[in-house]
Protein backbone atom coordinates (compact mmCIF):
# COMPACT_ATOMS: atom_id res chain seq x y z
CA UNK A 1 0.00 0.00 0.00
CA UNK A 2 1.50 3.44 -1.12
CA UNK A 3 0.30 6.52 0.68
CA UNK A 4 0.46 9.81 -0.79
CA UNK A 5 -0.72 11.38 2.02
CA UNK A 6 1.61 14.70 2.81
CA UNK A 7 4.19 14.52 5.30
CA UNK A 8 3.53 17.80 6.47
CA UNK A 9 1.90 18.70 10.03
CA UNK A 10 -1.39 19.96 10.41
CA UNK A 11 -1.00 22.45 12.87
CA UNK A 12 -4.38 23.34 15.07
CA UNK A 13 -3.90 26.74 16.99
CA UNK A 14 -4.59 26.98 20.77
CA UNK A 15 -5.76 30.54 20.78
CA UNK A 16 -7.59 32.74 18.10
CA UNK A 17 -4.84 34.56 16.00
CA UNK A 18 -4.85 37.95 17.82
CA UNK A 19 -6.61 40.55 14.50
CA UNK A 20 -4.12 43.30 13.75
CA UNK A 21 -4.36 47.06 15.69
CA UNK A 22 -6.79 49.16 13.18
CA UNK A 23 -3.83 51.42 12.65
CA UNK A 24 -0.99 49.60 12.06
CA UNK A 25 1.25 52.24 13.18
CA UNK A 26 0.03 52.44 16.69
CA UNK A 27 1.42 49.36 18.99
CA UNK A 28 -1.08 47.18 20.21
CA UNK A 29 -1.83 48.16 23.80
CA UNK A 30 -0.35 46.43 26.47
CA UNK A 31 -2.28 43.74 29.02
CA UNK A 32 -1.71 45.01 32.70
CA UNK A 33 0.28 42.60 34.67
CA UNK A 34 -1.40 40.91 37.56
CA UNK A 35 0.94 42.14 39.86
CA UNK A 36 -0.03 45.79 38.79
CA UNK A 37 -3.85 45.02 39.03
CA UNK A 38 -3.99 43.70 42.39
CA UNK A 39 -1.23 46.12 44.05
CA UNK A 40 -3.84 48.75 43.30
CA UNK A 41 -6.63 46.70 43.94
CA UNK A 42 -5.20 46.04 47.62
CA UNK A 43 -3.92 50.00 47.40
CA UNK A 44 -7.71 51.45 46.35
CA UNK A 45 -8.99 49.24 49.44
CA UNK A 46 -6.97 50.27 51.69
CA UNK A 47 -7.28 54.09 51.09
CA UNK A 48 -10.79 53.33 51.12
CA UNK A 49 -10.69 52.60 54.91
CA UNK A 50 -8.26 55.34 55.25
CA UNK A 51 -6.24 52.88 56.79
CA UNK A 52 -2.19 53.24 57.00
CA UNK A 53 0.32 51.02 55.37
CA UNK A 54 1.65 50.13 58.71
CA UNK A 55 -2.20 49.11 60.28
CA UNK A 56 -2.63 46.70 57.46
CA UNK A 57 1.22 45.46 57.26
CA UNK A 58 0.37 44.60 61.17
CA UNK A 59 -2.96 43.33 60.82
CA UNK A 60 -1.61 41.09 57.47
CA UNK A 61 1.44 39.80 59.60
CA UNK A 62 3.57 41.10 56.94
CA UNK A 63 6.63 43.80 56.99
CA UNK A 64 4.96 47.42 55.74
CA UNK A 65 7.89 47.71 53.23
CA UNK A 66 6.84 44.37 51.69
CA UNK A 67 3.05 45.34 51.61
CA UNK A 68 4.37 48.98 50.00
CA UNK A 69 6.10 46.89 47.32
CA UNK A 70 3.08 44.51 46.35
CA UNK A 71 0.82 47.54 46.04
CA UNK A 72 3.06 49.39 43.53
CA UNK A 73 3.10 45.97 41.63
CA UNK A 74 7.07 45.30 42.28
CA UNK A 75 6.13 42.05 43.76
CA UNK A 76 4.84 38.70 43.12
CA UNK A 77 3.07 37.62 45.94
CA UNK A 78 2.01 34.31 47.07
CA UNK A 79 -1.54 33.58 47.40
CA UNK A 80 -0.89 33.36 51.95
CA UNK A 81 0.43 36.81 51.16
CA UNK A 82 -2.68 37.64 49.54
CA UNK A 83 -5.29 36.21 51.58
CA UNK A 84 -3.50 37.92 54.72
CA UNK A 85 -3.88 41.06 53.23
CA UNK A 86 -7.12 40.53 52.00
CA UNK A 87 -8.24 39.72 55.39
CA UNK A 88 -6.22 42.53 57.27
CA UNK A 89 -8.48 44.56 54.50
CA UNK A 90 -12.03 42.84 55.80
CA UNK A 91 -11.86 41.12 52.25
CA UNK A 92 -11.91 37.63 51.35
CA UNK A 93 -9.57 36.32 49.03
CA UNK A 94 -12.11 35.46 46.40
CA UNK A 95 -13.28 39.68 47.06
CA UNK A 96 -9.62 40.36 45.96
CA UNK A 97 -9.36 38.49 42.91
CA UNK A 98 -13.03 39.64 41.93
CA UNK A 99 -11.86 43.27 42.14
CA UNK A 100 -9.05 42.56 40.21
CA UNK A 101 -10.79 40.55 37.82
CA UNK A 102 -13.12 43.81 37.25
CA UNK A 103 -10.35 45.77 36.79
CA UNK A 104 -8.73 43.46 34.17
CA UNK A 105 -12.02 42.91 32.45
CA UNK A 106 -12.48 46.95 31.75
CA UNK A 107 -10.92 47.56 27.88
CA UNK A 108 -8.57 50.27 27.45
CA UNK A 109 -8.56 51.59 30.69
CA UNK A 110 -5.29 52.05 32.47
CA UNK A 111 -4.31 50.10 35.50
CA UNK A 112 -2.33 52.72 37.64
CA UNK A 113 -3.04 55.97 37.92
CA UNK A 114 -1.39 59.13 37.91
CA UNK A 115 1.20 59.47 40.80
CA UNK A 116 -0.94 60.45 43.97
CA UNK A 117 -0.29 64.06 45.44
CA UNK A 118 0.80 64.36 49.22
CA UNK A 119 -0.36 66.36 52.02
CA UNK A 120 0.27 67.00 55.93
CA UNK A 121 -2.16 64.18 57.81
CA UNK A 122 -3.65 64.97 61.13
CA UNK A 123 -2.52 62.01 63.07
CA UNK A 124 0.71 63.05 62.90
CA UNK A 125 2.31 60.93 60.07
CA UNK A 126 4.27 63.41 57.22
CA UNK A 127 1.88 62.97 54.03
CA UNK A 128 -1.26 61.36 52.91
CA UNK A 129 -2.56 61.40 49.50
CA UNK A 130 -5.52 63.61 48.28
CA UNK A 131 -8.87 62.44 48.56
CA UNK A 132 -11.82 62.76 46.14
CA UNK A 133 -15.13 61.13 46.09
CA UNK A 134 -15.53 57.78 43.92
CA UNK A 135 -17.32 54.21 43.43
CA UNK A 136 -16.49 51.75 45.09
CA UNK A 137 -17.86 48.16 45.81
CA UNK A 138 -18.54 49.53 49.21
CA UNK A 139 -20.71 52.06 47.66
CA UNK A 140 -19.76 55.92 48.19
CA UNK A 141 -16.74 56.20 49.45
CA UNK A 142 -13.38 58.25 49.20
CA UNK A 143 -10.50 57.22 47.07
CA UNK A 144 -6.93 58.59 46.39
CA UNK A 145 -7.46 60.21 43.52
Amino acid sequence: MSSHASDEARVIPLRPVPAAPVNPEEPAPKEPLWRDVVGDVLRRERLAQERTLKDVADAARISMPYLSELERGRKEASSEVLAAAAHALGLRLADLLALAHGRLARPAQPVRSRPLTSQPLRSGSRTAPRRTEARSRLGDIRLAA
